[in-house]
Formats: structure tokens, sequence, C-alpha cells
């Protein structure tokens, strides 16, 4: 990256803060108490193509760069981090994969739902005894005739309750362990689909995370996606791209901690003074600035090697533990500036603490980006 963004990529930034600030952030506080999904504003967000961010126009998607693409999650996610993970697995792990792996007949079938967002959809690999172990998941697929019948539990699944279709990962050979992986296109409407807990979080409480459960259901043999057995090697690699989009949200959850701490520490008095003129406050705004700045840098690099086309697993990684784990100090230190207030639901910076904790943990762990990056450099 040169620092400079193209102009296209400064109108995508722009038409997303505008949205953000207007429509999603007045009531991102309402529906995180009352764990409400947006569905009204996934639809206005449909509307101005942000349900298909890089999926081609052909398709009916906006046909934009990964660098926008963060921008835009960035933007959302400074308003209401709950709907920026919504829309960042929606693009991310559920339609880029079935655009780049997809058949014909697969795309014309989804993928023009998914990118005008028609429909709304989700990606299903974590399982109660499978989670940062991907290859030891134990939902199988089963072939019967010219269908493969599932059954297994997925668990933690963004969207679980309200997605029209799923990227499911399912064992057609447990004998092979991940080597036996495929991947599924499953809607919701398939007979055997059910959804079970839809759980109750600590943190980005607007997205519906649910149990999605899965009895002999029917699923065409025509919708494996990609070859047998690759399924794993497809949610590796759609799971990188994901983590490029946490990244970008854990720099819009700073940012709003640390723009709402600069409005506080404008208007809050002590000892006859503006919070701002304390030079202990100003250390603490200063290392805020800092650590969002560096983890945009990251952001965006990883961003931009994906769309030269380079390798960007370890830059993806690196992106997603930096920017998670300063998102996380950016909030501790916000809730600090703000003293009693900052424990309280009437500030924001409470909802960016739970939220900021909640992206360290999901699409992949710190200690797992950890793992990642280490490998790659000792290798």
């Amino acid at each position: 990256m040169t620092g400079e963004l193209t102009r296209q990529q400064r109108i995508a930034q722009r038409i997303a803060r505008r949205v953000a600030q207007s429509e999603l952030a007045p009531r991102a506080q309402e529906r995180d108490e009352q764990m409400a999904f947006p569905t009204d504003s996934l639809q206005r967000l449909a509307d101005l193509g942000f349900m298909g961010i890089s999926i081609p126009r052909e398709w009916g998607g906006c046909g934009l760069d990964s660098v926008s693409y963060v921008l835009i999650i960035e933007e959302l996610a400074c308003a209401c981090a709950s709907t920026a993970i919504i829309v960042s697995v929606h693009n991310s792990v559920a339609a880029w994969p079935l655009y780049v792996l997809g058949t014909q007949e697969q795309k014309e079938r989804y993928l023009r739902k998914l990118a005008t967002g028609e429909w709304l959809g989700g990606f299903a690999l974590t399982e109660p005894g499978a989670g940062s172990d991907p290859a030891g998941i134990e939902t199988t697929a089963m072939r019967d005739g010219d269908t493969y019948l599932l059954n297994g539990t997925k668990t933690f699944i963004t969207s679980g309750s309200t997605a029209d279709f799923l990227i499911v990962m399912a064992s057609v050979d447990r004998t092979k362990k991940g080597r036996g992986v495929s991947a599924f296109l499953v809607e919701r409407e398939f007979p055997g689909f059910s959804v079970g807990t839809k759980e109750n979080k600590l943190g980005i409480r607007a997205s519906d995370t649910c149990e999605v459960i899965f009895e002999d259901c029917r699923v065409p043999a025509g919708n494996m996606l990609g070859q047998p057995g690759s399924g794993l090697g497809a949610a590796l690699g759609a799971l990188t791209f994901g983590r490029v989009g946490v990244g970008a949200q854990a720099v819009g959850v700073a940012r709003c901690a640390m723009e709402a701490c600069v409005r506080y520490a404008a208007e809050r008095k002590q000892f006859g003074r503006p919070l701002k003129s304390f030079q202990a406050i100003q250390w603490m705004v200063a290392d805020m600035a800092v650590d969002i700045e560096a983890a945009r840098m990251l952001v965006l690099r990883a961003a931009d090697l994906k769309d030269r086309g380079e390798p960007f697993a370890r830059e993806a990684s690196m992106a997603k533990l930096y920017a998670s784990e300063a998102a996380m100090r950016t909030a501790t230190k916000a809730v600090q500036l703000h003293g009693g207030y900052g424990c309280m639901k009437d500030y924001v910076v409470e909802r960016c603490f739970r939220d900021a904790k909640v992206i360290e943990i999901y699409e992949g762990t710190s200690e797992i980006q950890r793992m990642i990056i280490a490998r790659d450099v000792l290798r």
C-alpha cells in the first residue's frame, strides 16, 4: 500500500460512513440490548450493493476491490459491530467462495441472490467438538442416489437462524479426516435442516449466533462445492479472507471507542479543567491512535495483497491478531478513561468493550493466529 486511496475507494468509504452514522449508529445500542437482528438495515445496505461488495457486476455485485471492502466494513463496525460481522460473513465466507469455486449452475442458482442481498448467506464449520481443529468435524454426508444426507450439529454459526443459505462442511469419509471433508451448498428450506439454541452472547449481540442441526438433511449432489475432499481447503481459504474483514471490524470498534473518548475528554471536567488537558488522558488517547493506525495498515496490507493476487494468509492472520487485540486494548482504556460511566450501558464504550472481546475469539482465536504466523515464519 502506498497510503493513497483511489477515487473509487474513497467514494465507497464515504458512502459507508454516511449510512453507518445516519442509520446504524442511532439504533446500535437498542439492538444490542434487545438482541434485535438488523433486518431493515441489511436491506438498506443491500440497496447500496454492500451485500456483494467484491462480486462482479455480472452477478449482481459491486465489483469493488478488497481494499474497498475493508474500508466499508470498518465504517459499518464503527457504528454497529453486529451489522458489520453479518455483512462480513455474508461477503467473505459465503458469497466469495461460491464465486471462486462454484459451477456456472451453482452461481446461477445462488450467487446473484447473495450478491444483491435477496438472500443472506452464512458459513457452517464449527462444531461442539471442533472449533480450532476443523479437521475434527463429525458432521457426515452420506451419498444416497443423486443426493447426500447430512447429519450433525454446527455451533456458533453467525446468522444461523436468519441465513437463507449456508456453506456447510461435512465429512464424506471419516477415515480420511481433513482430506475427507467436502463443502455443501445448503438452503435453510431443505428437509432435515433446523435451528437449535440461539446463543445469548457477551457482545456482538444483534448478530444471531446459533446451533444448526442436520438430521438426514437431503442435499442435491450437484450442491457440492468444489471437488470431493476439498472442503477443508475451501474453508481455510474462505477464513483467510474472512480474517481480513474481521480485522477491519476490529479497527472500526477501536475507532468508535477512541472517538467516544475524544468527545468525553472535551466535555468532562475534573479539578476545574477538561479531561483532555491532563497528560495522563493525552497519553491514553495517543496510545489508542497509534494502535488503531497500525492495525488499519495491517488490514489494508492484507487486502492489497489479495487484490494483487499474491499470498496473504500470514498477513491476514497478522491483521486479525493485531487489530483484535488493539481493539481490546483501546476499549479497555476507553472504559478506564470514562471512569464509572464507562461501566454503564448508556455509554458506547461499554458496548465496544464487550464487542472487542468477542472479536479476539471468533474466526480464529489469537492463539490460532499466532500458530499460523509462526508456522509461516519458521518454515
